[in-house]
């Protein structure tokens, strides 16, 4: 890991090492004090990276570690599907760890990208919304995953920007070399130009039928006098 620490001078910084316990208590080598689950997520959230260790046999707990931080501190567990998890129970190692490895790293990278994009466009608009919702994310990831059909390899995850597999790409047809352009006035494109010219016809037609129908409408007075009379 690196760290910046001043214009032009960068520091090497080791992970922290966090020694585990057979009773689930986490010891912080660095600090040299015990830890609970939730100021650990603490210590990674600010930007640390953090190596656990079994303090008997030191094997290598950081994966389970961090997945457990996911899970429980991040309140993650309740945004899965119950049949998402039942079927990611049912399938394979060699299936389950094709799923993470593949789909679910690029769907995070792509969604931290177009989240990065988003958070340099709201400087501009404050209304700016992101694009890609995380709960779409997952569904995507699903919905192509293993539980459906994976994707081709180096082929990014459906739904962020690209056809499907199934539907190809046809380019609109050029235009004729030899079209000419309709004629316009010289103030506007020729089709804007129509457009109004049509307009302004359809307004003076119906200008005349009011003109016209007011016309032929006789005077109430008139009738009246016709009666008396």
């Amino acid at each position: 890991m690196q760290c910046s620490i001043g214009a032009g001078r960068v520091r090497s910084v080791a992970p922290v090492v966090i020694k585990k316990y057979g009773n689930r208590r986490l010891y912080d080598t660095g600090d040299s004090r015990y830890v609970t689950l939730d100021e650990l997520a603490t210590k990674v959230r600010t930007g640390l990276d953090v190596r656990v260790l079994d303090a008997q046999t030191n094997e290598d707990l950081t994966q389970a570690t961090l997945t457990q931080i996911v899970l429980e501190t991040g309140h993650a567990a309740k945004f899965l599907p119950v049949q998402l998890l039942l079927q990611m129970i049912r399938l394979s190692d060699d299936s389950l760890a094709e799923f993470f490895s593949r789909y679910v790293t690029s769907a995070l990278d792509l969604y931290l990208q177009a989240k990065r994009g988003v958070q340099t466009l709201q400087s501009y608009n404050p209304l700016t919304q992101i694009p890609v919702a995380a709960s779409d994310a997952l569904a995507r990831m699903w919905m192509g995953g293993p539980f459906g059909q994976f994707p081709q390899q180096h082929q990014p995850p459906p739904g962020f920007g690209y056809p499907p597999p199934s539907q190809s790409f046809t380019p609109a047809p050029p235009p004729a070399p030899d079209a000419e352009p309709p004629e316009g006035n010289g103030h506007g494109p020729p089709d804007r130009n129509t457009d109004v010219a049509e307009m302004r016809r359809e307004l003076d037609e119906l200008k005349q039928a009011i003109r016209e129908g007011l016309a032929a409408k006789p005077d109430r007075s008139d009738k009246k006098r016709r009666k008396k009379s």
